[in-house]
This record gives structure tokens, sequence and C-alpha cells, in this order.
């Protein structure tokens, strides 16, 4: 692992990051029956460990990951099979992300603003880090 500051959890030979911030999809997840049955929104950050030499020296969208389209395919997990945990959620949005050979790691957090917690609070957040090595 390459532990330069500002560069934590990034792998060896990965020197570069894309991230996308903000992604945001309706999910009916959570423990509680009421979440399941009337949903809730949740949001999706993603950074993701990946080369940009080719692209950079390309200037071709098919020689990096497409943003947009793993966007909408990020979302459509969040928005697709229910499941109990945004742990859970976060590990799916995951396998998705480096199902492109191209991410050699990523950073998903999940954001469940609207969890049922019976105090104040701005927001529930869970973070995994996964990667090929």
């Amino acid at each position: 692992m390459n532990h330069e500051p500002g560069r934590a959890n990034a792998p060896a030979g990965a020197p570069d990051r894309i991230a996308i911030r903000g992604i945001s999809a309706r999910g009916f997840h959570g423990v509680l029956a009421h979440e399941r049955r009337d949903g809730q929104d949740f949001g999706v950050d993603l950074v993701l460990w990946v080369s940009t030499a080719a692209a950079a020296g390309s200037d071709d969208l098919a020689d990096t990951v497409d943003y947009g389209a793993l966007g909408v395919d990020v979302a459509a997990v969040v928005s697709g099979e229910p499941v109990r945990l945004i742990e859970t959620l976060a590990e799916r949005v995951a396998d998705r992300c480096l199902a492109d050979s191209r991410v050699q790691a990523v950073e998903v957090t999940v954001h469940k603003p609207q969890a049922p917690i019976p105090v104040p609070f701005d927001d529930v957040t869970v973070t995994i880090h996964r990667s090929r090595v």
C-alpha cells in the first residue's frame, strides 16, 4: 500500500483516483418493516483507484472508467434488491465497481440520512475499502 500524504489506502501501481460523490437513489433497505415497505433515499460516494495514464495519452473514454455509466449502475444497485444492512449494500456497490478490471481498489461510502434513530442526527454512513490485492 502507498502511504503518501493524501494517498491513504492506494494500492501500489494505482497512483490515480477517480471520485464520484453524491450518487442518489431510492432504496428499500433496512431492518425495520417500514423501511422495506416505504423506502428512503440513499447516497453513495466512490473513490476508485485506477491508472489514468492510458486515457490521458489517448484522450479516449474507452481507456478509462466511464463514471457516467458507473453512476447509473451504482444507482441501480441501490434501487435494486433490498438488503437489511447498509454494510451489505456497500459490499454490493464495491463488487460492481471492481467488475471493471481497470479498477484496482475502491472506497465506497453509503449514506442513510433518514435512518431510524430516535435522536437528532445528520447522517449515518458506512465506508468500506475493497481491492484486488
